[in-house]
């Protein structure tokens, strides 16, 4: 083909007129090429938020020869509903700005025409790559951070990055806060009793709980609103509580502690009131205040009134404080140290001075009784205005922990741990930061301020900042994060702007256990065991254990998820009572005790009252299992009881997970209870009984029954012969069953308690029943003793076998337990053989 015309000259020769002749012949081009781009693929990098006149440029070429087959006329986009154009030259342009986070690549095809309207052979890939305005700001984090707990310490932020867009930083100051004020009391603490949390801090005893949860002991605080999860009790201005009599002591000393956790906000109304915390005022004809602890404007005040007979002069008696938190509507620990007549106030571990201190003259002397007050301050009738006793001075707010020790100071060490917060930031590899970069933590651990001049330092630094919950029941919910920096520039008036990061960590919700106590739930014991000076132990074998139960995801079948019982699982408790059911002991004739000294080296204490007996403090479940076999129930005047039940309960977390009521039943056996003995006698007799056993001893009770039915039927003249033949087997019984005992006497250890729970096997089981008239000649006292056993039956009133027949009543008490526990223990069955190896026949 050609690309342009083209004209050939031809000469023809005559012979007539030798002559030349000129011809023009025009080829004309035929379109036979397809246009083709001189690229196989184009590519081009556009930012988001612009529009370009022309993005990239693409060329095709045609190998046709003339201008109307070898020019390319127009390009085409063939990819339809995209945001670009193309023209005639083949510049690409945007139609609309681009938006990386819609779309960050977009690949189009497109075509080319010659004039002859011909397309190319083939259409051409354009790959448009979309790039983000460059922002300054923190780079590759994730806005949930999940938290399992016992997760130990998690990395909030691993692959973190700051972007300057190459902004000429020179240092850089980035603050990360924890945000767990809606959690609690400000964040998750231990929610242990207060006496635990004492114990564990390693608190000197005497604490006295102002605000402890309701129970029957501890009933003031019943009728105030509460927050159960936390004991953090809530007062409206409406209500007060009064404490009883004897909890705190009348005469406070010169040195004592008052320690709470408050939440307050400003006082409602114009006129602000003032707010009793704590106040100890006159019950009935007078209205004066002896101590108190109260808000007014926002100030903590503290009143102590001295009395004239300890010194009669100008003293100290209010104590103000102005701090801001006191109306921050947060959670915050203040502790007052009194050592008259300094007063220190320590507010989340920090020392306080007071900055006004008045003085007053002593309250003079009186014998009108005192009431101690929490929420409210009670007012006698002084006023003209008051026509009875009431409350006054209503406190607006929370409280919790609300305790006060006499006699003592608590110390800085202590103070800081009853407060500190079981969650918190913290940083992992504190040697890998380098010396390039600093660090500063707030006193619980929620705020971390970093600063540093390389960028690079900040971004490693920031990438070992963790979040920990030493927990193991921690709070499930939210934690908000919010990072927040500022940068320094190098000369530049105006810097980069850096956006805060908001994040949370998601803190997942805890396996709850399931505490379960058991052992043997009933047992019976001689009088004279309760009134020994050891008296008997009530709980020798209880065991205390948890499980947890979570959903598996099961493989079989639909894959449907099952509860599946885990392993036990060891965690701490922090209360136990061993409560009388029914009526409270009379401490005239009984009582339970425990050595003290079973409490060395545990985080337990322990207080006793005629309802029972409480351990507490934060230890593990086998420590309380210790102590709990321990306790021991004496009783000096048997003579009108007969049994006594006991319920066990034990707690975690105040009251948060609880146990099962364990319930136990002892009963008392006395010698002069004859309907009862019988009652046993006739058990131990039954033939399903002897039926059930299948011993040696079954084969004795076989060779007897003939002679037992020869004696009801033989004539009343044989009566002699049969006496004599009964005195010889009787006693040849007795000397068996003597060698038996004293046997069983030996090979017995001196353990109170293995010997209190084992059930022996009672020799007079092989009773034999004579004539009632017939009477013999004891051998000796030991024979006695063994006699005595045997004949059970046959009336016998002597004052020499009172003792041995209390003996025969624990031990036929305990026949009756093994008959209807025989199916539980075979092995206890085994202990219970008799051994007729001992026999002299």
């Amino acid at each position: 083909g050609l690309h342009s015309k083209v004209h050939t000259k031809l000469g023809f020769w005559s012979p007539n007129t030798y002559s030349w002749a000129v011809v023009h012949i025009q080829v004309k081009d035929v379109n036979e090429f397809s246009p083709a781009f001189k690229e196989s693929m184009y590519k081009a990098t556009v930012t988001e938020g612009k529009i370009y006149d022309s993005i990239l440029q693409v060329e095709a070429i045609d190998e046709d020869c003339s201008p109307q087959y070898s020019q390319i006329c127009n390009y085409e986009i063939v990819t339809t509903d995209v945001p670009f154009a193309i023209d005639r030259n083949g510049n690409i342009r945007n139609t609309e700005k681009l938006n990386y986070d819609k779309q960050r690549r977009y690949e189009i095809m497109v075509t080319a025409f010659d004039c002859g309207q011909k397309h190319a052979r083939e259409d051409v890939l354009v790959q448009v790559n979309v790039k983000p305005v460059c922002k300054p700001g923190w780079q590759d984090w994730n806005k949930r951070i999940e938290y399992k707990p016992g997760s130990g310490s998690i990395p909030l932020f691993p692959s973190i990055h700051l972007e300057t867009c190459d902004g000429p930083v020179s240092s850089t100051h980035t603050t990360i806060e924890l945000q767990t004020n809606h959690i609690g009391k400000g964040c998750d603490r231990e929610t242990y009793s207060e006496k635990s949390l004492q114990k564990l801090c390693g608190a000197s005893s005497g604490a006295i709980d102002l605000l402890p949860s309701p129970s029957a002991t501890t009933n003031w605080t019943a009728g105030l609103l509460m927050d159960n999860n936390d004991i953090i009790f809530k007062f409206d201005g409406k209500q007060g509580a009064k404490i009883p009599d004897g909890i705190v002591p009348k005469n406070l000393t010169d040195q004592f502690t008052i320690s709470l956790w408050m939440k307050h906000g400003p006082s409602p109304g114009l006129r602000a009131e003032k707010e009793t915390i704590l106040c100890n005022s006159d019950k009935t004809e007078m209205n004066r205040h002896h101590y108190a602890l109260y808000v007014h404007n926002c100030r903590l005040v503290f009143l102590l009134r001295k009395d004239f007979d300890q010194a009669d002069t100008f003293r100290p008696a209010e104590f103000h404080w102005k701090l801001d938190q006191i109306c921050d509507k947060e959670w915050h620990y203040y502790v007052v140290n009194v050592e008259f007549p300094v007063v220190t106030l320590y507010m989340d571990g920090t020392t306080y001075e007071p900055y006004l201190v008045t003085n007053d003259w002593p309250i003079h002397p009186s014998h009108i009784a005192m009431q101690l007050t929490v929420g409210a301050c009670w007012q006698g009738n002084m006023a003209i205005d008051i026509t009875k006793p009431r409350f006054a001075q209503y406190f607006h707010g929370s409280l919790a922990s609300l305790t006060i020790r006499p006699g003592k100071i608590e110390s800085q060490k202590v103070i800081s741990c009853l407060q500190a917060c079981k969650e918190g930031l913290d940083i992992n590899s504190l040697e890998s930061l380098g010396q390039g970069v600093k660090y500063h933590f707030n006193p619980s651990q929620s705020v971390l301020v970093m600063e540093g001049d390389d960028i690079e330092n900040i971004n490693r630094a920031l990438r070992k900042v963790s979040y920990i919950n030493s927990r193991q029941f921690p709070t499930a919910g939210v934690r908000r994060l919010k990072v927040s920096s500022k940068v320094q520039c190098f000369g530049e008036d105006v810097c980069i702007n850096i956006p805060d990061i908001d994040a949370y960590v998601m803190v997942l919700q805890a396996n709850e256990p399931k505490i379960t106590i058991s052992g043997m739930d009933h047992f019976a014991r001689p009088a004279a065991q309760f009134e020994s000076e050891r008296g008997v132990i009530l709980l020798p074998d209880i065991r205390i254990v948890s499980t947890v139960t979570k959903t598996e995801h099961s493989k079989k079948n639909d894959g449907a998820n099952k509860p599946v019982v885990l392993e036990e699982m060891l965690h701490d408790l922090d209360f136990c009572d061993v409560l009388v059911s029914g009526a409270e002991l009379d401490p005239e004739q009984e009582c339970l005790e425990l050595d003290r000294t079973e409490l060395q080296g545990k985080h337990l204490d322990a207080t006793n009252s005629t309802a029972g007996y409480s351990i507490y403090g934060a230890d593990t479940m086998h420590n309380y299992e210790q102590v709990l076999q321990q306790i021991r129930y004496r009783n000096w005047y048997t003579s009108a009881t007969f049994e006594r039940k006991f319920r066990i309960k034990c707690s975690e977390l105040n009251g948060h997970y609880t146990s099962n009521e364990f319930n136990l039943e002892v009963n008392i056996l006395h010698s002069t209870n004859s309907n009862y003995m019988d009652h046993v006698n006739k058990v131990i007799v039954q033939p399903q009984f002897l039926q059930s056993i299948h011993h040696p001893e079954e084969s004795i009770n076989i060779n007897l029954l003939p002679f037992r039915l020869f004696v009801s039927v033989v004539p009343s003249v044989a009566t002699v012969v049969i006496v004599i033949c009964v005195s010889v087997l009787i006693f040849i019984i007795a000397v068996g069953v003597y060698r038996i005992r004293t046997a069983q006497q030996h090979s017995s250890t001196d353990n109170e308690s293995s010997k209190e729970n084992e059930m022996d096997w009672d020799d007079s089981a092989l009773t034999i029943t004579v004539n009632p008239m017939e009477k013999y000649e004891k051998p000796h006292r030991a024979e006695e003793e063994s006699e005595e056993e045997d004949e059970e039956e046959e009336d016998t009133t002597s004052a020499e076998s009172d003792e041995s027949e209390e003996e025969d009543d624990e031990e036929e008490e305990e026949e009756a337990i093994v008959q209807k526990r025989g199916k539980q223990n075979l092995t206890r069955q085994e202990q219970l053989e008799w051994d007729d190896s001992t026999l002299p026949y």
